[in-house]
């Protein structure tokens, strides 16, 4: 039978760290690989390392379970995930090769291990009566134990539980390490944990009462052991510590079934980190707990994989209510789970979780699995029938599920608390959506579980105030105890009962559902890379690089179209809200769905202001009812086809226009700007608002024929005469503004001069950026560079050049920029300030900017890395060369390694994808000539980078 192939998100849920995931996409190329193959269900390859033998990588498909010659104590490791990567992505294995003999060897290695496994141990140890002994005296220190423990019980309750706030973990430190030593280690965690919750947090008291009363059942259900049902004593002795041997546990009886993977939650307590893996059986109906443990650096098992499913035998540990259980026997491979067996509405779930609290009621958390429930606005779960559960602390706000499934109900499964639920994972049409982990919110306050004559009597102290009722009220029903009943007895029944008799409430509705969306999906591969880049380590480089090919994938997924995968929508609205370059692609892919989410959250409300959505499109009531983002949508539109109109509309109501919303809508303006603008557009430059002013003069320096313009010119040809005379020596004479006018501080002159400039001098550079360019070339007949050689060795060279400069960079006009940055090169020239220069390279045609980068690269001018960092676009094909030339050079030549890493990841977001395949032979030539290992690395990164660029590019053919 074939092995059925896995999917990329299997591959990513065992991998035991970002760190490993990302180390796994370094290698999962073929190029990485000598050789790849399948033999049954073990895939194996010999992975290029930096010695000269490969590393033999072997995957046991079945088991998991994974071998590598590497050094690394990671499983799997990034050797073996990479291969599973391919695997998944169809890139391997290639065409059938004989496998090496490693591969048979593990094969057949593991195989015996498994004999070994099977072969029937010998029943019972050596010395039955030894062991009959220990067992005896480890019963009598247990039994001192608790003995203890009930009357420390008894003290805490007599002095009262204010105490506790005051002397706070030390006394129940003190008594677990009793416990430890009466080998009752469960109860000694149990009175260890209470306290971080003396004096701790909300209701505290209330915590700490019904922990205690829980103790003091348990100490009661041991002195009865003897009496108690076979399962119900299992259950009090693993409570206590008792342990149960792992060959106990297989010999039980098994149980046969189709087995669905739920979810998992992984917790670490500093000493030992736990992976709770929730199972349920389609046949049987039963849940099952698989617990794995990992010791600090270790890690944790990664065999069950949340949303597939498997034919297994489980033994479960005995108990009341058993959950807890170990895989015996696996019949089949894991398989994709379109959609569980077994949900239910709430109110059912409700009752499973009322017989598991009956059978052991020191439970906590019990495993639910819910038909058709969607989240409401105030943090709760509700099903079609109406009925609602809060979720806990840390889950109200459950974006993921809201963004997968758009309000629409969806099944979950969950673990059901007294504090709620706690969501695992949903499935949504046919999809298997893992949870979100929790984060810290400002959920509803804790509510009491406890009656407050109970918990008045344990704070203040049975001592004080003796506790004697037979009788406890628990909301409107009173629960008989019985004559003797302690308060600890009457706070442990309270509890019980009142966790028991959780109903759901039935006054949250759930939120309307989101809109269908109206453009169509992203390919599915551009879909998966996108959730890559949004999770650490699913994309090469650091953070600014990701930052960079996140921007790079979403400019190629608009000029694509459609929408993104819902469930990447939480993440990338957060991008946007962190990063505004980004905001604008997003709005263009977000879809109806992130539209709507958007509304729901306000740190995300920038999306409605990007993309309003495809129903207010055309709608000219949009401008009277619409939010400032729909209103601008609607403005920009009209401007496209009526322009006329739009203007029109905008006067209408200017003067009652917020001034945010002013600044907005003036640059909207850009969209069909014309001479028909110039009069409302210099009336805007008396606003007192300073960025409405701004906003108006950036357009107004754009639009030729402008009255600024001609006033502009005007003052400029006052200032600046040209002189003409014999042989061609024409010269410019200067006289610049006196003084800062209040008619110049309108159209747009600062007050304030750069720092070295003269009032005078400044006041001149900004009468000339403010000029139209064709000014000069009409007043002076001559072309841009030929201006521009007029100013040479003028007194007021430096104001001239650098208003000529801010003029070209406002206006984008390349000629005079090339001619600027020409004459900057010069050694006579007068230098024009470093941001200015380099704002004049970006308006340089790419080509000449990609000259003048490879030639600084070739000299080793130090301007070189500049340039490259404010190249736009993708680099053409003479700097690509003369880059990877440099870099060829450097990992030769060069002392600095850092120099050579700069120069890599300059060119990692720059450089055409399609060079991927010739950086990647630089690395591999130079790991032959065994080459300094810090050079090769950034080489190999980039190669890595500019494949991942390649491969992204690719999903949207």
């Amino acid at each position: 039978m074939p092995v059925e192939r896995w999917s990329t998100a299997q591959v990513t849920a065992v991998a035991p760290d970002a760190g490993s995931l990302k180390g796994a996409r370094s290698v999962a190329t073929p190029g990485k690989w000598q050789a790849t193959g399948l033999l049954d269900d073990v895939l194996w390859g010999l992975c290029r390392g930096s010695g000269r033998s490969p590393y033999q990588v072997c995957a046991d498909l079945s088991g998991p379970a994974y071998k590598c010659s590497c050094p690394s104590r990671k499983f799997p490791c990034k050797h073996a995930l990479g291969l599973l990567l391919m695997w998944a992505e169809g890139t391997a294995p290639g065409p059938a090769t004989e496998p090496p003999p490693f591969v048979a060897e593990w094969q057949a290695s593991r195989a015996a291990r498994a004999a070994r496994a099977a072969e029937p141990r010998p029943a019972g140890p050596v010395d039955p009566e030894a062991a009959r002994k220990r067992a005896r005296q480890r019963e009598e220190r247990v039994a001192a134990g608790m003995t203890e423990l009930s009357r420390w019980l008894d003290d805490q309750i007599q002095h009262g539980l204010a105490g506790a706030e005051r002397a706070g973990a030390a006394p129940f430190d003190t008594m677990a390490a009793r416990l430890v030593d009466a080998q009752a280690p469960a109860a000694a965690s149990a009175v260890r944990r209470l306290g971080g919750v003396a004096g701790i947090g909300p209701q505290w008291a209330d915590r700490l009462l019904g922990d205690l009363a829980m103790l003091r059942l348990l100490v009661s259900a041991h002195e009865r052991l003897d009496a108690l049902t076979p399962a119900l004593a299992a259950t009090v002795r693993s409570r206590i510590g008792f342990p149960v041997s792992t060959e106990e546990v297989l010999a039980s009886r098994p149980v046969q079934d189709h087995w669905q993977v739920l979810g998992r939650t992984d917790s670490d307590d500093g000493t030992i980190t736990t992976r709770r893996t929730w199972l349920r059986g389609v046949e049987s109906g039963r849940f099952a707990l698989h617990l794995s443990f990992a010791a600090p650096g270790q890690t944790l098992a990664a065999d069950l994989l949340p949303g597939t499913s498997f034919d297994a035998d489980l033994c479960f540990y005995p108990g009341a209510a058993p959950l807890r259980a170990l895989i015996k026997d696996r019949q089949s491979t894991a398989r994709p789970l379109a959609s569980p067996v077994g949900a239910t509405s709430l109110r059912d779930a409700l009752r499973g979780w009322t017989a598991v609290l009956a059978a052991e009621p020191w439970r906590f958390d019990a495993p639910v699995l819910l038909d058709g429930v969607a989240p409401s606005a105030d943090g709760f779960l509700t099903d079609t029938a109406g009925d609602s559960l809060p979720l806990a602390a840390g889950h109200r706000e459950p974006w993921w599920l809201l963004a997968a499934a758009g309000g629409l109900p969806a099944t979950v499964a969950a673990e059901w608390t007294p504090a709620g639920l706690r969501p695992l994972s949903a499935w949504v049409d046919g999809r298997f959506v893992p949870a979100a982990p929790p984060v810290p919110d400002g959920g509803a306050p804790r509510s009491p579980e406890l009656p407050p004559a109970l918990l008045a009597s344990a704070l203040v102290g049975t001592g004080r105030r003796p506790y004697a009722s037979s009788t406890v009220e628990v909301g409107d029903r009173a629960l008989h105890l019985g004559a003797g009943a302690s308060l600890l007895d009457a706070a442990a029944a309270a509890l019980i009962y009142r966790r028991a008799g959780s109903t759901p409430s039935t006054t949250h509705p759930p939120v309307p559902a989101a809109p269908a969306e109206v453009d169509r999906p992203l390919p599915s591969a551009a879909g998966d890379r996108l959730l890559r880049l949004l999770t650490d380590g699913g994309a090469p480089g650091g953070t600014q690089q990701v930052q960079e090919l996140l921007a790079q994938w979403l400019a190629a997924a608009a000029a694509w179209g459609g929408h993104v995968p819902p469930e990447s929508l939480p993440a990338l609205l957060d991008a946007g809200r962190r990063n505004g370059v980004v905001r604008p692609a997003i709005g263009r892919v977000a879809g109806e769905r992130g539209r709507w989410l958007a509304a729901l959250r306000p740190d995300w409300r920038w999306l409605r202001d990007e993309a309003p959505g495809a129903a207010v499109a055309g709608d000219p009531a949009i401008w009277d009812t619409g939010t400032g983002g729909e209103r601008l949508a609607h403005l920009t539109r009209l401007r496209g086809t009526a322009p006329d109109a739009a203007l029109a509309l905008l006067r209408s109501t200017w003067d009652n226009e917020a001034p945010e919303d002013r600044a907005r809508f003036i640059g909207a303006l850009a969209t069909g700007l014309s001479l028909a603008d110039d009069a409302f557009l210099d009336t805007v430059l008396d606003d007192r608002r300073k960025e409405v002013r701004e906003a108006a003069l950036e357009l107004l320096r754009r639009l030729p024929g402008s009255r600024l313009g001609r006033r502009m010119a005007e003052r400029a040809l006052a200032a600046v005469r040209l002189e003409r005379r014999a042989l061609g020596r024409d010269r410019v004479a200067v006289t610049p503004p006196a003084e800062l006018t209040a008619d110049l501080r309108r159209d747009g002159v600062a007050a304030q001069p750069s720092r070295g400039t003269g009032v005078q001098a400044w006041l001149l550079e900004e009468v000339i950026a403010g000029t139209p360019l064709a000014t000069w070339t009409e007043a002076f007949g001559r072309g841009p560079a030929a201006v521009v050689d007029l100013a040479r060795g003028n007194d007021w060279e430096t104001a001239l050049l650098h208003g000529w400069a801010k003029a070209a960079i406002t206006q984008e006009e390349s000629a005079w920029a090339s001619a600027l940055v020409r004459n900057d090169a010069r050694e006579s020239a007068a230098g024009l300030r470093e941001a200015v220069r380099w704002d004049l390279h970006l308006l340089l045609p790419p080509a000449d900017l990609a000259r003048i980068a490879a030639d600084f690269l070739r000299r080793e001018d130090h301007l070189a890395h500049r340039l490259l960092a404010v190249h736009p676009g993708a680099w053409p094909d003479e700097l690509a060369v003369a880059v990877v030339e440099t870099i060829a050079h450097r990992a030769r030549t060069d002392r600095h390694s850092w120099q050579l890493a700069e120069l890599c990841r300059a060119a990692a977001t720059a450089m055409p994808p399609a060079y991927a395949t010739v950086v990647a032979g630089l690395a591999a030539q130079l790991d032959q000539d065994s080459a300094d290992p810090s050079r090769i690395r950034p080489i190999a990164e980039l190669a890595r980078t500019l494949t991942f660029r390649h491969e992204m590019l690719q999903e949207f053919q």
